[in-house]
């Protein structure tokens, strides 16, 4: 029985710091990066899709982003979702290919995504805290229920305390690195 609860306490706290992950990669650091547009929704034939799934992304420069439709006519609706995006980007179109330069980040616009990071960062350990707190009522279920003893309960918690401080360290090392990245010049 304990043994199931930190598991799953591991498994959930893991998909957070996962879920965090990928959130970072869509926060434009110092480089062009695919991960600011590849999981950008596009209305395509009145279907919401990943830009993913519509193109190929690359980075030939370390300032631009290449995106090649594999559908000619999704061009327009992927210019038009980069535009109403929040990475403030002019798509540049050939008729096939769609570039994005990539301006040089001023200082208000890196301290906007610091900002930006620290909210995204709170609401990850706000995900890291609710899990700990379900899990937390879980363990308070069973030892009512007499599936666990009092002492078993009280030891649980304290793993799943642990769980959640180091959880919360990962968080914090990532949000350093990205702030690092995007303080960077």
């Amino acid at each position: 029985m304990k043994d199931d609860v930190l598991n799953e306490t591991k498994a959930k706290m893991k998909s957070a710091v996962s879920v965090y992950e990928q959130d970072l990669q869509g926060i434009r650091g110092g480089r062009a990066s695919t991960a600011l547009v590849d999981r950008m929704p596009v209305d395509y034939y009145g279907q919401e899709t990943e830009l993913r799934q519509l193109a190929t992304i690359s980075t030939p420069e370390p300032m631009q982003i290449m995106i090649r439709p594999y559908d000619k006519t999704a061009v327009k609706a992927i210019e038009k979702a980069i535009r109403t995006s929040d990475i403030n980007i002019n798509p540049q179109t050939d008729g096939e290919t769609i570039r994005l330069n990539m301006p040089a980040l001023t200082r208000e616009r890196r301290q906007d995504l610091v900002k930006f990071l620290h909210k995204r960062t709170e609401e990850a350990r706000i995900a890291v805290r609710n899990i700990r707190r379900h899990m937390n009522d879980d363990v308070k279920d069973f030892e009512k229920e007499k599936l666990l003893s009092e002492d078993d309960a009280e030891q649980l918690t304290e793993e799943i305390q642990k769980l959640t401080d180091k959880t919360i360290e990962q968080l914090e090392a990532l949000a350093k690195a990205k702030e690092q990245e995007i303080l960077a010049v």
